[in-house]
């Protein structure tokens, strides 16, 4: 035969089987209280009612009278009987001095010793006690009859102890009666309590919860994700450490309003929205975060999960991956051009028309070399330059001419550890596909660079340390005044959204000068057209070489951004 071993009962079971025992003790502890102070209540009361009793039988004239005639019991018995009934006393006993009785409940009995202690009532004393007569045991009081200072007799009355239990015993019928009902009462809540909390720990036991808990803990400090829970009411129930780094948040935000973290406003939006958010982009002061919400729905709203991933990383490789793109279908398209430059002087040779080949195949050259030569002396910034080289083949396939301007003037090694390449990519990159895609199909399309060092501009700046300047302009439509914050933020665009969306571009490149605590402006360009100058400080001391001519800032206004 197998036995299978119960396990633990839920945190609810465990909780109501408590507080069932805890009610059951209090309420037959109060009823055994109760019972054994009515026993004694009981007994006291005996005793005063045999006292008065036997003391009023004591004091009755026709009493003393009797006892002094040569026949007591013929006038006394009647009348102790007749008592007796009035009283609800069990017997009384009216005796001589010696003790001898005159009357008895059982007349058998008259003639006979008394059962019982008299010494106290010969001295004159009223007493009780409680003695095992004839009747059996019983609380009696013993007084005697005076003739002026002659006892000429004794009284005694009593009440059974059989009696007095079963006066008790009346009482306690009724006081477990009203224990029972107690009883239930607590039961019947006790078990609409634990009902609630079985609900709301889905029937798990301590242990169970205790686990849960550490687990709960664990994962918590362990994802490396974000995960942020909203009550009903918006405010923070839950952060992880996750969070906190990828929010920018500090302190104790646990019980506040989303809306007062200080968190970006689209971003806010987006966790106060009632409906779920998949895959929203969102950026931070120095972040790119994809958010998914899920409410938490029981019959009535009770919150929002949130989970944060940063794909900061991600999509600044994305940036540099789409130039490189772009460089490698410019290269496509020059070597396509290249394929047909190449048949062109071959079949030039083929005429016999070998000066006209050299010189159609020298101009080329020249041009080429002409592009790159001005590109490498006026920014020899390696990563840079090659943005600018590979940015320009891909104007020139879409019709738009990319100039570095005469002013431009950054040598390899002047830039900062702190300034990374990458940012750099990300801010000239996106100012520059934002300036082709605005400046596209007007006339004279043209994309203009400077990218230069000079001294800070600020005067209420806390030291001079030079500032990088990068100026994109172009020729086309500009932007409107009205639209020269909102351009920066995210989801701002002038051009029809395509499949992976728009305005995400510019809010990026200003993520990356503030990040590096730079400004950034738009105006209108000179003839026209838009013009973006990021400027971002150079801290560290060495990074740029003596010698650095000071320029003055040229703003910019442009059209049709992301």
């Amino acid at each position: 035969m197998r036995f299978s071993v119960p396990g633990p009962r839920s945190l609810a079971g465990q909780l109501f089987a408590m507080q069932a025992v805890l009610i059951a003790v209090v309420v037959a502890g109060y009823a055994l209280f109760t019972y054994v102070s009515d026993r004694s209540q009981a007994e006291e009361a005996a005793r005063r009612q045999a006292r008065a009793v036997a003391r009023s039988v004591a004091d009755s004239p026709s009493v003393l009278q009797a006892a002094r005639t040569s026949d007591p019991t013929a006038e006394l018995q009647p009348y102790a009987l007749k008592v007796m009934r009035d009283t609800e006393v069990d017997f009384i006993t009216i005796m001589d001095p010696r003790g001898i009785r005159w009357t008895h409940p059982d007349p058998e009995r008259i003639g006979q010793p008394f059962q019982g202690h008299t010494e106290k009532a010969l001295k004159g004393q009223t007493f009780t006690e409680t003695y095992t007569g004839t009747l059996g045991p019983s609380v009696r009081a013993v007084t005697p009859i005076q003739d002026g200072k002659e006892i000429v007799g004794l009284v005694s009355a009593g009440i059974r102890v059989e009696e007095i239990t079963q006066r008790v015993q009346g009482q306690l019928t009724a006081l477990l009666g009203v224990a029972a009902g107690a009883l239930a009462l607590g039961a019947v809540g006790t078990y609409v309590i634990n009902a609630r909390l079985r609900r709301h720990t889905h029937g798990m036991n301590a242990a169970q919860l205790s686990r849960m808990h550490d687990y709960h803990q664990a994962a918590l400090h362990a994802v490396r994700e974000g995960l942020l829970m909203l009550d009903g009411q918006y405010r923070v129930a839950l952060i992880n450490d996750g969070g906190r780094e990828l929010l920018g948040v500090a302190g104790d935000v646990v019980g506040r309003s989303v809306a007062e973290v200080g968190l970006p406003a689209p971003l806010t939006g987006a966790l106060l929205a009632s409906e779920p958010r998949v895959d929203e982009v969102h950026l931070t002061a120095s972040r790119v975060l994809v958010i998914n919400t899920s409410p938490v729905s029981g019959g009535e709203r009770r919150g929002t999960v949130v989970t944060l991933r940063d794909v900061t990383e991600l999509q600044s490789l994305m940036g540099e991956l789409d130039s490189e793109r772009g460089f490698t279908q410019a290269l496509r398209s020059q070597a396509h051009e290249a394929a047909n430059r190449l048949h062109t002087v071959v079949s030039l040779i083929e005429l016999g028309r070998a000066e006209e080949a050299v010189e159609f195949a020298t101009a080329e050259l020249e041009l080429a070399q002409a592009l790159t030569d001005q590109v490498v002396a006026a920014v020899s910034e390696p990563v840079l330059a090659a943005l600018l080289l590979g940015k320009t083949a891909q104007a020139n396939e879409r019709g738009v001419e990319l100039m570095v301007s005469e002013d431009s003037s950054l040598d390899d090694g002047l830039l900062p550890e702190s300034l990374p390449s990458r940012d750099l990519v990300t801010i000239l990159g996106n100012l520059i596909d934002n300036a082709v895609d605005a400046a596209q199909g007007s006339v004279r399309a043209r994309v203009t660079v400077a990218a230069y060092t000079q001294d800070t501009e600020d005067p209420e700046a806390l030291d001079d340390a030079p500032e990088l300047v990068l100026r994109v302009s172009d020729t086309g439509p500009g932007v409107n005044p009205e639209h020269a914050e909102a351009v920066f933020q995210r989801g701002f665009s002038t051009k029809p959204a395509g499949p992976g969306g728009r305005g995400l571009g510019l809010a990026l490149v200003r993520q990356a000068v503030q990040r590096h605590e730079g400004t950034l402006s738009v105006s209108e360009a000179d003839g026209g057209g838009a013009q973006f100058e990021a400027r971002l400080p150079l801290r560290e001391s060495g990074a740029v070489a003596e010698g650095v001519t000071s320029r003055t800032s040229v703003s910019r206004g442009a059209g049709g951004y992301a």
